[in-house]
């Protein structure tokens, strides 16, 4: 049986922007640009950050890059040393972890649990931070598990970063994907935009995963390093896919194309929660944001790896074991429903069928 159901098949991207592209291509948007961005480009991506986080934001703290994983590789460059310790969140998007130790430092793991909606503790990350610790990273809403930072939750750990003088990355990637409530954005915090990275891009919100571009807001002279680095990397992010932002940005047909994407993740992700709790031994918590769920199969009996690969290989579901994404993410499994809802369907049904449990027809 071949793979289906919750491998991630992302919706198209909105025709208005891809049309965008099509004319800077037509018009000769295809040479190279300035490392950081285009200037033009570079000032609509501050007024959007302005516009979404209330924060006075200019082109010279904004950083165009080839995706976003170059902010993060480029912070870490530009801000830590071998044998520093940088704060992650576990379960965590596994790139954290990768470049923090390629580089050389010690990931340190901030647990987030589902008792606690996958948000982490105050106390715990107060706890963790030693005269090693350098770096922050927190993401959200958080992928693989959907949490989603509240406002208490946000201000706490601001006053944590402010008291120990700390760098705070803030992947912010599914901001626009919030179901249940306002984004609060540590940048937009009293304090933080000057000891903040904020990390961004267009592959989430309007379905532009393939068209490389990232973005990131940032104190000046910090955006000034990433610009050295982008000089003797990537070069620049390619032309068309920075006029292509404009269009994502300033355009009113994006943002509705943005918020029906967002209203039918609401529906799937219902869909899908529902269909998982209903299978004797998975515990599936209902996330606030992005397009992942994240449920607990302890009770199952198996393992998040072997289950993992037994579903793939036995039945055809794609998931990904718990602990890909940090050693706190054992006992659960990731499922991604940025798929339609009758692959969904299947794709619980056949789990429930492997368990031994009736099937939702």
């Amino acid at each position: 049986m071949s793979p289906s159901a919750c491998r991630v098949s992302a919706p198209r991207t909105p025709q208005n922007i891809t049309d965008a592209a099509v004319r800077a291509i037509k018009n000769g948007a295809t040479h190279y640009t300035p490392a950081s961005g285009i200037p033009e480009v570079r000032e609509a991506t501050a007024r959007h950050v302005t516009r979404s986080t209330g924060v006075p934001t200019r082109m010279e703290n904004i950083v165009l890059t080839p995706g976003r994983k170059n902010l993060l590789l480029f912070a870490l460059l530009s801000l830590v040393e071998a044998g520093d310790e940088v704060i992650i969140p576990d379960p965590g998007y596994p790139i954290y972890r990768s470049l923090v130790e390629f580089i050389g430092a010690r990931a340190v793991s901030l647990p987030v649990r589902q008792g606690n909606d996958f948000r982490p503790d105050p106390e715990e990350l107060r706890a963790l931070i030693s005269p090693r610790t350098r770096l922050l990273i927190m993401n959200s809403p958080q992928n693989p598990t959907g949490g989603v930072l509240r406002r208490e939750d946000c201000e706490a750990i601001a006053g944590i970063a402010v008291e120990n003088d700390l760098v705070v990355v803030s992947d912010e990637i599914y901001s626009r994907i919030n179901y249940d409530g306002e984004h609060v954005s540590l940048y937009a915090l009293d304090g933080m935009a000057e000891r903040t990275i904020l990390m961004d891009g267009l592959s989430k919100a309007w379905a532009m995963c393939g068209w490389r571009l990232g973005f990131g807001a940032m104190p000046v002279e910090i955006a000034r390093r990433m610009d050295t680095l982008m000089i003797n990397s990537s070069s620049c992010a390619a032309a068309f896919t920075q006029w292509a932002a404009v269009e994502a940005f300033e355009s009113a047909e994006s943002d509705l194309a943005v918020d029906h994407m967002v209203r039918e993740f609401r529906h799937r992700r219902d869909v899908i929660v529902d269909a998982l709790n209903s299978i004797p031994g998975i515990a599936c918590h209902k996330p606030e944001g992005a397009f992942y769920v994240f449920p607990d199969i302890t009770e199952t009996g198996w393992s998040d790896r072997d289950l993992a690969v037994t579903l793939l290989d036995e039945v055809g579901v794609a998931v990904l074991r718990g602990t890909a994404f940090g050693p706190l993410g054992e006992g659960h499994i990731r499922l991604s429903y940025a798929n339609s809802i009758d692959n969904l369907t299947a794709a619980a049904d056949r789990i429930a069928t492997f368990l031994g449990a009736p099937v939702s027809g």
